[in-house]
């Protein structure tokens, strides 16, 4: 128990640093002229988005959950590159039952980005990744009965789009990835879910 909270504490730190961070440095940027930079270019690029979830905690039925990420992508061969991804996400009220849920993940993997051939500035992304999901202040249940944390195995696919603004800024224009966890529910233990964001990318070449 102690150290799943610790881990809870340490991923939500590590997301709400990261966005301070980038935020009080986005001004200095801003003036800055607009990229030419291939997309195969090399560069290390933070995203800060705002998410929402699709989610369940069975088969059915459904609900939405609001959050936030901050992401991490070295980017260094041909448009491959690696990425950090540190979501957290929360609802109060799952279907009326009265019960809440707050869910962080931490996933980690490669993606892979192309430049559009007739539209320079506009970059698309597809990216395979895997990790860890930590649920609490929830209900878990299982065969002992239940628990107010839990944690699983967190696999996410998908892929966005991003528009360049300036050398070192674009949009996320939109990301969508389906995100499967393994969270206890006294049935099959697995919640398959689609997440979405929007936000802005901090590029440095």
């Amino acid at each position: 128990m102690r150290r799943l909270n610790f881990r809870k504490m340490l991923l939500t730190g590590a997301m709400f640093l990261s966005a301070g961070a980038m935020s009080t440095s986005t001004a200095s940027w801003a003036a800055q002229p607009r990229p030419q930079a291939a997309a195969d270019a090399p560069s290390l690029n933070v995203a800060l988005t705002y998410q929402a979830m699709h989610a369940n905690l069975v088969t059915s039925p459904t609900f939405w959950m609001q959050g936030g990420s901050a992401q991490i992508e070295g980017r260094f061969y041909h448009g491959w590159g690696a990425v950090a991804d540190i979501s957290g996400m929360h609802v109060a009220n799952m279907n009326s039952s009265g019960v809440g849920l707050n869910l962080v993940t931490a996933t980690f993997g490669p993606r892979y980005t192309w430049r559009l051939p007739h539209k320079q500035r506009y970059e698309m992304f597809g990216q395979g990744l895997v990790g860890v999901a930590d649920g609490f202040d929830s209900t878990f249940p299982n065969l002992l009965g239940a628990t107010s944390t839990a944690s699983s195995l967190a696999v996410k696919a998908g892929g966005g789009l991003n528009l360049a603004l300036k050398t070192h800024l674009a949009l996320r224009l939109f990301e969508a990835d389906y995100l499967r966890t393994q969270l206890p529910n006294a049935t099959n233990s697995a919640q398959n879910n689609l997440q979405l964001g929007a936000g802005i990318v901090l590029r440095f070449r």
